[in-house]
């Protein structure tokens, strides 16, 4: 007797539970998407209200650009800090990533994996102490007459620490895809180690050094544990004075300045995607 499913009913069956997986697999995304975007909805929709209350309220009673009209200028002032020193730190973490991975990844020497621990070694330590260490040292400094203390050269100098290793990492990345065989071929017509680095090596690496970039800039620029021990009065970054004022008061202006960093920072993303693709920023994007 054969007990075995015909093949029509077989083909039936498997195609049921490839729809049933299917639509189980999108009610799963589509509710971590909504948990992950509700809350930067809400914030963003209650920034246009326009009842000029002081706390949080959702849905508005009425829109308007009140809170965006009406920026205070140490809102404004913290911001600017915040671009100076993660655009800063960023360039100068990038540079140094980009030589490092370049030695971790081509160099063959004793000592690499000593060096590629070296780098990775900020992310081990939590920002809270990496906060604490950096004030303690710089207080030693300002006994032998070097002041970093409340200034933006140490709180840039403090985030390069922190934002390294994810510029050494994006770039290692994309260098050990990199087939040895075109700069073998380079050289074989004749060019120069300079030649090969330009015309072949750096144009392959270039969207990983985009992306450490990137990277090294939003950690930077949304860092609060490090910062809040090198901050001053004067240069209070922009997460900084948000979680200053919420200690204290409620200021719905911070609702629309929020939601305008969300936007600048959305649309960085979509740049990256443009130029780079989102499959060198996640690597299993790219992945089926």
């Amino acid at each position: 007797m054969n007990l075995s499913m015909p093949l029509p009913l077989a083909r039936l069956a498997d195609r049921h539970w490839r729809t049933s997986r299917r639509v189980v697999l999108t009610t799963i995304t589509a509710l971590v998407y909504a948990f992950m975007l509700a809350p930067i909805l809400a914030v963003a929709i209650a920034s246009f209200d326009g009842s000029q209350t002081f706390y949080f309220r959702f849905p508005p009673q009425q829109f308007s650009l009140h809170w965006y009209r009406h920026l205070p200028v140490k809102y404004l002032h913290s911001l600017q800090t915040s671009l100076i020193v993660g655009l800063s730190a960023a360039l100068i973490s990038t540079v140094i990533g980009s030589m490092a991975a370049l030695g971790i990844v081509r160099g063959t020497y004793r000592g690499k994996g000593a060096l590629q621990s070296f780098f990775r070694l900020p992310l081990q330590v939590p920002s809270v102490v990496t906060g604490v260490v950096f004030l303690q040292f710089y207080y030693r400094l300002s006994d032998s007459g070097v002041n970093l203390i409340d200034t933006l050269t140490g709180l840039i100098i403090a985030h390069v620490f922190f934002t390294i290793p994810y510029a050494v990492g994006t770039v290692a990345a994309v260098l050990t895809r990199l087939n040895p065989a075109l700069e073998e071929a380079a050289q074989s017509l004749g060019a120069t180690r300079w030649t090969i680095f330009w015309r072949v090596v750096f144009p392959a690496m270039k969207p990983g050094v985009v992306a450490g970039f990137f990277y090294a800039f939003i950690v930077s620029f949304g860092d609060v544990p490090v910062t809040v021990f090198l901050a001053s009065d004067g240069n209070v970054t922009f997460p900084v004075q948000v979680f200053q004022s919420l200690q204290f008061d409620f200021e719905p202006v911070i609702l629309a300045l929020s939601t305008l960093v969300v936007v600048l920072s959305a649309a960085g993303i979509l740049v990256m995607q443009r130029w780079i693709g989102l499959s060198l920023l996640v690597p299993s994007a790219g992945r089926r």
